[in-house]
């Protein structure tokens, strides 16, 4: 017999099926992870198939040396998801099996924990000597236990007081494996009578194929999710459901935990190695049958799926933007046809590619127009932050969000305030000679940090320290950028110091379970604000918010970005949501220097549909998605002389597929990237935008050209989300 196997090694030449001999002796099955000979080296390897005969000479090939595990690892639906997406995002074979394993499981850094446990026959007359003191508190205490403890219970009276137990028979020793448990936040299950809105998306979502619901904030889509779960569950299948966020997991997951016990399994790069690995075993078993989760989970081991729910489905980081680049949606509807089963993409703000599809029919629209508890949304008060200053005012706040603020905390409430910037403040700058301090391995300014007292680089992480002094002109006057959530931080306690004041970013959750402990503090702490990124703005449900403040409702609205209007009214829209969840009346106050802009007009009066039209006509006229397609080719290397040639030579080639395809190609140019140097690397870039009538054609041709000129790092982007 022989086997088909694809080496474990991101590297080009490596990328194509390998044949080896199967051993007599070894049971080899297609999924197994195995040991190979491969020149001197003895490297990892992935069966994809194997046959009675091969395709190569017999008398070279080489026998796999042993197995990984004794059991298929990777699972046939995730082989075929494989090569869905090596055509799909042009990817290589073994970057993308190894989204189906956790990593440390892939690098031998992670096995099952054992822990020994003792058992004891309490029916049977146990004699002891009288001064085995130790020995009669041991079996006191398994009398407590139901006559069950384990090492780490009995540790405290010593190894011999066991050892002689067990000698004597009267304890059993035996291992036993040690799940590790991801902390959830407790959560009471609670009956909810559903409205009549939330009970046609149920009945309506139950064929196969993909279903927009469309509901506004609070409108009670998670209950639809956890009954369209509760009826796949009884009907023998399973469900993943994904969130966008790491920080909406632990609310989410309490609210499943309580509704589905220990059939909920949950996945995300918070975890630590052993629960990451525990869990993804739980789910490869059968044991849990709901996989929930930030995008990695869309490729949990789950078999014989009955639904996949994608919640927020508008979120940007649905869409991988590292090596292997990938976007979730396409992977959900893959599963979601392999297994027959439908697919619901969840939002009060959908993503214009997706409402779109609703409208051409692709997708079957569903919609939860009212809130659960009836109450109307959050009235949202704009306020012309140029009259502020007019009026004397160059602060941080407006005077009405300070006396909301003031208001809120005299009723013993709580307030959210939404500003999605960390750190003090956005750059230091020389008033005198305009030197930006910038970080020496990527072409960005460095962000402050004044709890560190630290500049810090949000791509590359290096930290340097502070300016005190030009080091052009050796000036001392100098300028803080544009403020972050720890400025905004400490003008709030110089205001209300007597006001517990937390604050929630990619700095305050850097360690393990911070999330969760910020969240439940706040939760629990009257009258309480809330200072956050866009951690905040999604999701998250207390019954005691009345107010959210948005600081900096402009700072996502002027980037040279298409999307950039679209992804001000969703997080304008999403944050608000936050507001007048309970009975409480809810009440937004928005900060921005463009009043006037339409954008605001539409977030104001929670108008998506007319914001989507004007949107939808903007795009259409100016040749953008999802009208068109955007294909990016990024090139990366250290020598920017060379980056510059390869992307020369890959242009030249490409180019000349305009005379083939004619204005199909719309757009077509090669430049520098916005950020042109990311940790010491140069980065270049091919942009195209093509008619989609012949997109798929083109984009392959594409592909072609530059996987058979570039030896470097190229990464394809279709549409991508960030264009820096």
């Amino acid at each position: 017999m022989y086997a088909k196997i694809i080496i474990d090694q991101d590297a080009k030449a490596l990328d194509r099926v390998f044949e080896y001999i199967i051993p007599a002796d070894m049971d080899i099955s297609v999924g197994m992870r195995v040991y190979v000979p491969f020149g001197k080296r003895v490297l990892q390897g992935f069966v994809v198939d194997t046959s009675e005969d091969c395709e190569y000479d017999k008398s070279k090939l080489k026998k796999i040396i042993s197995k990984i595990e004794d059991f298929s690892a990777i699972k046939p639906e995730m082989l075929s998801l494989m090569k869905f997406m090596a055509k799909k995002n042009h990817l290589k074979l073994a970057s993308i099996l190894r989204l189906f394993i956790p990593a440390e499981m892939r690098e031998g850094k992670v096995k099952e924990l054992f822990e020994t446990h003792y058992t004891c026959d309490l029916k049977d007359d146990i004699t002891l000597p009288k001064n085995a003191k130790k020995q009669f508190e041991i079996i006191e205490l398994l009398k407590q236990n139901g006559g069950h403890a384990s090492s780490s219970q009995l540790a405290e009276f010593g190894y011999g007081a066991i050892k002689s137990l067990v000698e004597k028979g009267i304890l059993i020793k035996e291992k036993r494996e040690v799940k590790r448990t991801p902390f959830v936040l407790s959560a009471e299950s609670k009956e909810v009578k559903l409205n009549d809105s939330q009970l046609h998306a149920i009945e309506t979502i139950c064929e196969d194929k993909t279903y927009l619901l469309h509901g506004v904030t609070g409108s009670g889509k998670t209950e639809v999710y956890m009954h369209l779960i509760e009826r796949v569950l009884s009907q023998g299948k399973n469900a993943i459901m994904l969130v966008p966020e790491i920080s909406l997991t632990p609310q989410i997951m309490s609210n499943f935990k309580a509704r589905f016990g220990d059939l909920v399994a949950l996945l995300h790069s918070g975890l630590s190695a052993g629960e990451r690995f525990d869990e993804w075993k739980r789910i490869f078993s059968g044991e849990a049958r709901i996989a929930i989760g930030a995008r990695s989970a869309i490729f949990a081991p789950v078999e014989n799926v009955g639904v996949i729910i994608i919640d927020e489905e508008h979120e940007q980081s649905y869409i991988s933007e590292s090596n292997p680049r990938f976007d979730t949606h396409d992977v959900a509807e893959f599963r979601a046809r392999y297994n027959r089963c439908p697919l619901v993409l969840g939002s009060a703000t959908p993503s214009i590619e997706s409402y779109e599809k609703a409208k051409q029919g692709y997708y079957t629209l569903v919609e939860l127009p009212v809130r659960a508890n009836g109450r109307e949304l959050p009235k949202i008060q704009i306020i012309d932050m140029m009259n502020e200053i007019r009026t004397g005012n160059s602060g941080i706040f407006s005077n009405q969000l300070l006396a909301d603020l003031t208001n809120v905390i005299n009723n013993k409430k709580q307030a959210m305030i939404f500003i999605n910037r960390r750190g003090y403040s956005s750059f230091l700058r020389c008033r005198d000679c305009g030197y930006i301090a910038k970080c020496v391995d990527c072409d960005v300014s460095l962000v402050y940090h004044r709890e560190d007292n630290r500049l810090k680089c949000h791509y590359c992480g290096k930290q340097f320290k502070v300016l005190t002094q030009c080091p052009v002109c050796k000036s001392d006057n100098i300028k803080r950028g544009a403020v972050g959530t720890e400025q905004v931080v400490d003008k709030l306690k110089e205001y209300f110091p007597d006001v517990k004041i937390l604050r929630m970013d990619n700095d305050t959750t850097s360690t393990k379970n911070a999330h969760q402990k910020i969240l439940s503090e706040f939760k629990n702490t009257l009258p309480c604000l809330l200072v956050g990124t866009q951690m905040i703005a999604k999701g998250h449900d207390f019954e005691n918010v009345v107010l959210v403040g948005i600081v900096d409702a402009d700072q996502s609205l002027y980037h040279a970005d298409y999307r950039s209007t679209e992804r001000t009214f969703q997080l304008i829209t999403q944050v608000s949501g936050r507001a007048g969840r309970s009975e409480n009346e809810g009440k937004v106050v928005l900060q921005t220097y463009s009043p006037r802009h339409y954008v605001y007009k539409f977030a104001s009066n929670y108008d998506y549909k007319g914001f989507f039209r004007k949107e939808e006509n903007i795009r259409q006229t100016a040749g953008f998605p999802p009208f068109t397609r955007i294909i990016r080719i990024l090139f990366s290397d250290h020598d920017e002389n060379y980056v510059r040639e390869l992307l020369k030579m890959c242009y030249t080639e490409i180019e000349q597929l305009k005379n083939i395809y004619g204005d199909n190609i719309i757009y077509l140019d090669a430049m520098k990237s916005p950020i042109k140097r990311i940790q010491d690397k140069y980065r270049y870039q091919i942009m195209m935008r093509l008619k989609l009538e012949k997109a798929d054609e083109i984009e392959e041709k594409v592909f072609n050209i530059v996987d058979s000129i570039s030896k470097t790092s190229v990464f394809f982007e279709i549409n991508p989300q960030n264009l820096s």
